[in-house]
């Protein structure tokens, strides 16, 4: 009996050790074959969104080339933050947002119609007025975040078309 609660209790140690160490799994994604070189068009193409999906689309070996007819073109159409209002304090002050980040984009083809696809990203937002500069770096920081997620689940997008 104790031998079998002393192997449980090394069993929840070590489970509970590797969760709470941050450890987690690498994300691969099976990009299908017609997706493996592509054009990258976008309004800004300088933009942090822009920049980030193509570092993610090198990062799954998928070739980025400029502006070739034969192969498909993803096309980031726009992107755009909200902000609303969730909660406020007694003084009337905002105590509480959601930050809402929308990116549309599509995919051509070759001599087919595009398919537009959109990704949402939601965060909520505590601010507190004493403290208006570290909330500003903090906001940054929460939208440079809501962007990198953004363009994961672009290239999650991409690997999950079907080309048929």
């Amino acid at each position: 009996m104790l031998i079998k609660r002393l192997c449980f209790a090394i069993l929840a140690l070590s489970v509970l050790l590797s969760a709470g160490c941050g450890f987690k799994l690498q994300r691969s994604y099976s990009i299908p074959d017609s997706l493996k070189t592509l054009t990258l068009s976008s309004q800004d193409e300088y933009s942090e969104l822009t920049r980030l999906v193509r570092e993610r689309l090198r990062l799954n070996s998928i070739t980025v080339v400029e502006d070739d007819a034969s192969v498909p073109t993803v096309r980031i159409l726009n992107d755009s933050l909200d902000r609303s209002t969730l909660s406020l304090y007694p003084t009337g002050n905002v105590a509480e947002y959601e930050l809402n980040y929308h990116v549309r984009f599509a995919v051509q083809y070759p001599e087919r119609e595009a398919k537009a696809f959109d990704v949402d990203i939601h965060r909520d937002y505590l601010d507190d007025p004493r403290t208006a500069l570290a909330k500003s770096r903090e906001m940054e920081l929460l939208v440079k975040e809501m962007r990198i997620q953004a363009a994961d689940q672009i290239i999650q997008i991409l690997a999950s078309i079907e080309t048929n």
